[in-house]
């Protein structure tokens, strides 16, 4: 496996975390999978999960100018040469 060392100087912390042995054995199959650690695998997990979550929370603000143009373009009947050629396209599950 991987060394798990930190390539920089930059400090780290510990995380202390309590989990099921049966999901502790899920973890150490995936990160091994992936030739990671166990450490290295949760903290990458982690950190895409957090940035989701802080990406599906990300507040836009515009004038209302603006926001009245997003509400009539998204009320919109879909349409176009791209929609026609998406709705005339085969499906994967009729083929």
């Amino acid at each position: 496996m991987p060394n798990s060392q930190p390539t920089t100087d930059t400090p780290t912390h510990a995380v202390n975390l309590r989990v099921r042995s049966d999901i502790r054995a899920l973890i150490d199959r995936a990160a091994k999978a992936q030739g990671k650690t166990r450490s290295d695998f949760m903290i990458d997990a982690a950190r895409r999960a957090a940035e989701e979550s802080l990406l599906d929370q990300a507040l836009v603000r515009v004038d209302q100018k603006t926001y009245a143009h997003f509400l009539e373009v998204l009320d919109r009947p879909p349409s176009g040469d791209g929609f026609e050629r998406l709705m005339a396209a085969t499906l994967p599950w009729d083929v």
